[in-house]
């Protein structure tokens, strides 16, 4: 392999070593304010979208430790990396492709499993990370909310029916007077 060829295969190595996920998408008929646009979207969440060779990608995916996804390597290839969470990455290139009928998700690459365009389309409609942990967080206290609730419910009886005594003796106290 040519030094510049190897120089940019390593670049693209180091990219994928350093981001916990990698989506494939294919870019034909992309125009080119497209694709700024896409770049725009994905930069506030720390994701980037590049042009690659697909024999690029096969030898850097290769020499970074992920599975060997070069079945689904086909066509004109655009890699999105990033160094957070994958869930929105994968919204927002969903958003993307919907709305502009370009760039449609191939393969995607997470926790080394690959996922089929399908299961990323699942995991783009998952809810962001905030919610599901407000979620898992309310199924956590559930319990614990409804423990007190059985608890003070004695108590809370006892008061009601104390309060109901004393205002029908007041009542009954007016009427004689």
């Amino acid at each position: 392999m040519r030094p510049e060829k190897a120089s940019v295969v390593s670049d693209l190595s180091e990219k994928l070593k350093h981001s916990p996920f990698v989506l494939v998408t294919d870019y034909q008929r992309m125009k080119v304010g497209d694709f700024s646009e896409l770049r725009n979207r994905l930069a506030p969440i720390g994701a980037e979208v590049h042009v690659v060779k697909n024999n690029f990608l096969k030898r850097a995916m290769t020499d970074s430790g992920f599975p060997d996804a070069s079945e689904n390597l086909t066509g004109q290839t655009a890699v999105v990396t990033g160094e957070n969470d994958v869930a929105p990455v994968a919204k927002i290139c969903k958003m993307f492709a919907a709305a502009f009928r370009v760039a449609a998700l191939k393969i995607g690459v997470a926790d080394q499993a690959v996922l089929s365009a399908a299961g990323l389309e699942k995991l783009a409609d998952l809810p962001a990370r905030e919610i599901l942990q407000a979620q898992l967080l309310g199924l956590f206290l559930s319990p614990a909310t409804r423990l007190v609730r059985v608890l003070n419910e004695p108590g809370s009886a006892f008061a009601r029916l104390l309060k109901a005594k004393a205002e029908k003796e007041g009542a009954a106290a007016q009427a004689t007077a």
